[in-house]
């Protein structure tokens, strides 16, 4: 089973192929309303994605109790976001990790997956981040995992046994995780494909591929999980949630 999710960084700050304005707090609200109002039901932020936690956040609380049982909400901690700069900067201690993860359920509420951003193999095996899933698991924290960019990493998180999550980028220009797809699913992992699109360079290329194949690339691989859209604008979604509709139609 696969479903379509929202991926948030373009609601917090610069990002994609080619990076736009981010859109003011209003229509960053309206896109999540709009999601949810289309089905989405998994949504995807980062401490290090601006302002979106904070956003999320305030979409959060205008939910009802049972509105709020039917989402997945995901974020991760290891990359953070120097506001006074307007980037990104990667710790990994204990105490960083502990202080994002408590910012993190102060703007968002409960938090169903947790991700390790910015993996590599010796992050993953440090001493600090056993202590942060420790004081996660503590605050009710039960899906782990790691976002990863590189195959070792990627086979680590699969191979320990600690983790039941996994977001890795796959796409039509891009397929190197085939295998780790492969292997996390033979262990029952929760799968998040982030990146269909190549962060909309397929779209944009001298050939372009439209969405409902990009959506079928990802689709033909058998796991269970999400397929994360990164779109800001209401628009995008409402075509990438038609395209995605088509490929699973096509890929039946």
């Amino acid at each position: 089973m696969k479903q379509l999710g929202l991926g948030l960084i373009g609601i917090g700050r610069a990002w994609g192929h080619v990076p736009g304005e981010v859109p003011s707090h209003r229509d960053a609200v309206a896109l999540l309303e709009y999601a949810f109002e289309l089905g989405i039901r998994y949504f995807d932020t980062a401490p290090s994605y601006g302002t979106s936690e904070e956003r999320l956040g305030c979409f959060l609380k205008s939910l009802t109790a049972s509105e709020r049982r039917e989402l997945t909400i995901a974020t991760k901690f290891g990359e953070h976001w120097n506001a006074a700069k307007g980037e990104p900067f990667v710790d990994h201690s204990f105490g960083a990790l502990k202080r994002s993860l408590d910012a993190s359920l102060a703007r968002l509420g409960p938090i169903d997956v947790l991700q390790l951003h910015k993996t590599t193999p010796e992050v993953l095996r440090s001493d600090d981040l056993a202590r942060a899933w420790e004081y996660a698991a503590s605050l009710g924290v039960s899906m782990v995992g790691a976002s990863v960019s590189d195959v070792a990493s990627a086979a680590f998180t699969v191979e320990c046994g600690r983790y039941s999550v996994i977001q890795l980028p796959f796409n039509w220009s891009n397929s190197v995780f085939g295998d780790v797809i492969e292997a996390a699913a033979a262990r029952g992992m929760l799968i998040a494909v982030n990146r269909p699109f190549a962060m909309g360079k397929l779209l944009h290329e001298t050939e372009p591929i439209d969405k409902t194949r990009a959506f079928e690339f990802v689709l033909r691989r058998n796991f269970r999980g999400v397929i994360l859209s990164g779109t800001k604008n209401k628009q995008h979604l409402h075509e990438n949630w038609l395209a995605f509709q088509s490929a699973v139609k096509n890929s039946g």
